[in-house]
C-alpha cells in the first residue's frame, strides 16, 4: 500500500517550476515583473543562446534588504500581500512569492541587490535549490538576477526547448508586451552581447504612441482610432486598428487589465462582435487596449502563469467593451484617417466641418458651399430594398415616415473652397470603379461595395425605427439543449421576447419555441435557439438574433445596390461619394472588403519617377 509522506522542498519547487516556468521567456516574465513591482524605471535584459545559457535582468528599483535576501528565494515569501484582503485587491504584477524559488530550483541562480539607503550590496548564489551564504558585492541601487543553464538538472525539460532563434523571439515578444504596459519604464534587450531593442521611456501620449508604433509597426498609428471612455466604474483607453488594417493572424492584440497583459474569452468575444460588421472573413483586428477597474472586481489568481483573469461582473465588462468599440468603429467614415481621443458618441468625427451625430436621423441638413453643391440622386435602386424590408415587416413602403427619414443621410460640412474628403468624380472605369480627385490625389471607389454599405446601414436604421413583428409557429418546436442553456432560456425569457423569440423551458434540458422574428422566417430555428442560448449561458448576453437579421439585411442590400457594369452619370457618382462620407462604417462593405482607396500625389509621382 503506498505510503503518504511530505515531499522535500527541492521537489516541491521543481513541481511549481513545471507550472510556472515553461521556457526561458517565462523566466524573463517573472523577473521583469518583479523589477516593475520594485518601482524600476530602467530594466536591462541580457540573453545568451536564447536564454538556455544565460538570462540576466538588471533594474534600478528599490532593492532588497540584506537580511531579506534568503527570504526572497524561499517558497511563498513575498512583500506584496499579507492577508486575504490583500489577495482580493492585488495591484502588483506578482503576489504568490514562488517565482524565484521555482527558477532557482531548475538553474544555477544568483541574486545581487542593494537596497535603497544601503552602502553595500549583497549577493547570494544557488545551485539546483541549494543556497550559499550571502556575501558583499558591488552593485548600484537595485537588483540583478542571473539564471544560468536553465533546466540543467531536468534533462527532460531541457530537450523540449526550441531553437535558439525561436526562444529568443518569444523573449522579444514578451518584452514588447511588457513595454506597452509600462510606458514610463525604459527597456533594453541584448542577445549574445549585441543590443537588439531599446525602448526609451514614454512620458507623454505622443511618446506612448511612438512606442506602440515600434511594437505594432510604423503604419499602425495612422491606421488606428484613439479610445478613451469611462462608464460604470470601468475605464478603457488605447488604440484600435481600423478594419482596413486587419491582419491574417491575431498576433497584434494586446489587452491589459490594471496593467497586466491577459487573455480572456469575454474580452475576445466582445472585440470579435464589435468588428463583426466590418471585418473580412478570416481577418483579425490589431489593438492595444488598457482597462482600469477596481482590483476587487477582477480575480488574477486563476492561472499558474497569471495569463488569464476572471471578472466578477463578466456581463458588464463584455457589454462595456462591445459598446465602446462598436460605437467607435461605427463613427468611422470613408475619407477619414486616425482621430484624437473622444467619447464614443463623438469618436471618429470628420477632420473637417461639424461632428456627425451617432444617429443618422438626428443630424442637421447639409451646408455645402454653393460652388461645390451636388445633386443627391437616388441612383435608381434605393427604393427596392426599402420596399422589400417594409414587405417583410408587413408594412407599406414608407414615403415620408421614419424609414424615408432615415434614408436622408446627413451630409458633412466643408470649409469654403475646400474639397470634400472623397473629392469629386472625374470618370468611371469599366462600369466598376469611380475615379475621383480630392485634395491629396486620386480616389478609387468600388461603387457596388460602397453602395451596398450605404443601403445596408439605411436598412438597419429603418429596422431600428420600426416595431419588430414576430410570427407564431404553426406547431411549437421542441429543441433539446443543455441544462445550462435551458436555465439561460428561463432567466432571459423577457429579453428574448423583445427580439421576437418566444420560448419556454419544457424540462431539465429542453425548450419549446412558439414565436420567431418575422425577418427570420425560413431560418433553422433549432440551431438559432442553440446558438443564442449558448451565448447567453457563456457570456450573459447574445447578439445572435440581431446578427441573423443583419445577415438577411446584408443580402437584401447586396441585391438592391447598384451593380457592376452599370454606367453612372457624373451627378450620380458625386451623390454616391457624398453618401459614403455621411454613412457609418462606409470604409468597408457588408462583407468587410474595402470600398475605397487613396493614391496620393507623391505615390503617383513615384510610379512615374517624377522628381528623380
Amino acid at each position: 500500500m503506498p505510503v503518504i509522506r511530505p515531499l522535500p522542498p527541492e521537489l516541491i519547487n521543481q513541481i511549481a517550476a513545471g507550472e510556472v516556468i515553461e521556457r526561458p521567456s517565462s523566466v524573463v516574465k517573472e523577473l521583469v515583473e518583479n523589477s516593475l513591482d520594485a518601482g524600476a524605471t530602467r530594466i536591462e535584459v541580457d540573453i545568451e543562446q536564447g536564454g538556455a545559457r544565460l538570462i540576466r535582468v538588471r533594474d534600478d528599483g528599490c532593492g532588497i534588504a540584506p537580511d531579506e535576501l534568503q527570504l526572497a528565494v524561499a517558497s511563498h515569501a513575498t512583500s506584496k500581500i499579507g492577508s486575504f484582503v490583500d489577495l482580493e485587491h492585488v495591484a502588483s504584477m506578482g503576489f504568490r512569492g514562488e517565482a524565484l524559488a521555482s527558477v532557482s530550483s531548475v538553474s544555477r541562480f544568483a541574486l545581487t541587490s542593494r537596497a535603497q539607503g544601503q552602502d553595500t550590496a549583497f549577493r547570494i548564489e544557488m545551485d539546483g535549490g541549494k543556497m550559499q551564504a550571502a556575501r558583499p558585492a558591488q552593485h548600484p541601487q537595485g537588483s540583478s538576477v542571473e539564471v544560468r543553464d536553465l533546466f540543467y538538472n531536468v534533462p527532460a525539460r531541457r530537450k523540449f526547448l526550441r531553437a535558439e532563434r525561436t526562444e529568443f523571439a518569444h523573449i522579444d515578444d514578451l518584452l514588447k508586451s511588457l513595454a506597452l504596459a509600462r510606458g514610463s519604464v525604459e527597456f533594453r534587450l541584448s542577445h549574445n552581447g549585441k543590443p537588439v531593442r531599446i525602448l526609451k521611456s514614454a512620458r507623454d501620449e505622443g511618446a506612448a504612441l511612438q512606442r506602440v508604433a515600434e511594437v505594432l509597426g510604423e503604419e499602425f498609428p495612422a491606421q488606428s482610432l484613439r479610445i478613451d471612455h469611462a462608464a460604470a466604474g470601468l475605464h478603457l483607453s488605447g488604440w484600435v486598428g481600423l478594419p482596413t488594417a486587419s491582419r491574417s493572424q491575431a498576433d497584434s492584440q494586446y489587452f491589459y487589465v490594471n496593467g497586466r497583459l491577459v487573455r480572456d474569452r469575454v474580452v475576445a468575444h466582445a472585440v470579435r462582435q464589435a468588428y463583426a460588421d466590418v471585418l473580412f472573413h478570416g481577418r483579425h483586428p490589431a489593438f492595444v487596449l488598457y482597462m482600469e477597474l477596481d482590483p476587487a472586481g477582477v480575480d488574477v489568481n486563476v492561472h499558474p502563469a497569471k495569463h488569464e483573469v476572471r471578472f466578477r461582473e463578466q456581463r458588464l465588462v463584455h457589454d462595456f467593451l462591445f459598446r465602446t468599440l462598436h460605437e467607435a468603429l461605427a463613427h468611422t467614415r470613408a475619407g477619414q484617417g486616425g482621430l484624437p481621443a473622444a467619447e464614443p458618441a463623438a469618436m471618429a468625427t470628420p477632420a473637417y466641418g461639424a461632428a456627425l451625430s451617432a444617429q443618422p436621423t438626428a443630424a442637421a441638413a447639409p451646408s455645402w458651399p454653393h460652388s461645390f453643391s451636388q445633386s443627391r440622386l437616388s441612383l435608381g435602386v434605393r427604393e427596392e430594398p426599402l420596399a422589400g424590408y417594409a414587405a417583410l415587416l408587413g408594412e407599406p413602403a414608407a414615403t415620408g415616415g421614419p424609414l424615408a427619414f432615415a434614408a436622408q443621410a446627413p451630409m458633412p460640412d466643408a470649409a469654403d473652397g475646400e474639397a470634400p474628403p472623397l473629392g469629386f468624380a472625374i470618370a468611371q472605369l469599366k462600369g466598376i470603379y469611380i475615379l475621383a480627385e480630392n485634395a491629396h490625389g486620386l480616389i478609387l471607389v468600388d461603387m457596388h461595395a460602397a453602395h451596398e454599405r450605404i443601403t445596408y446601414e439605411k436598412l438597419k436604421a429603418g429596422r431600428a425605427c420600426s416595431n419588430l413583428r414576430s410570427q407564431m409557429l404553426l406547431v411549437p418546436l421542441n429543441v433539446a439543449v443543455s441544462t445550462k442553456e435551458a436555465a439561460a432560456a428561463e432567466e432571459h425569457a423577457d429579453a428574448l421576447a423583445e427580439w421576437g423569440l418566444e420560448l419556454s423551458r419544457s424540462g431539465p434540458s429542453g425548450v419549446v419555441v412558439r414565436r420567431i422574428p418575422a425577418l427570420l422566417e425560413g431560418a433553422d430555428v433549432a440551431q438559432l435557439c442553440r446558438d443564442v442560448l449558448g451565448e447567453l449561458a457563456q457570456h450573459g448576453s447574445s447578439r445572435r438574433l440581431q446578427e441573423q437579421e443583419n445577415e438577411l439585411l446584408s443580402t437584401m442590400a447586396c441585391h438592391g445596390s447598384v451593380r457592376a457594369g452599370r454606367r453612372l452619370t457624373m451627378p450620380e457618382m458625386n451623390a454616391l461619394l457624398r453618401e459614403m462620407e455621411a454613412t457609418e462604417r462606409s470604409g468597408q462593405c457588408n462583407h468587410g472588403r474595402p470600398t475605397w482607396t487613396q493614391l496620393s500625389l507623391p505615390e503617383l509621382d513615384k510610379l512615374f519617377l517624377r522628381g528623380r
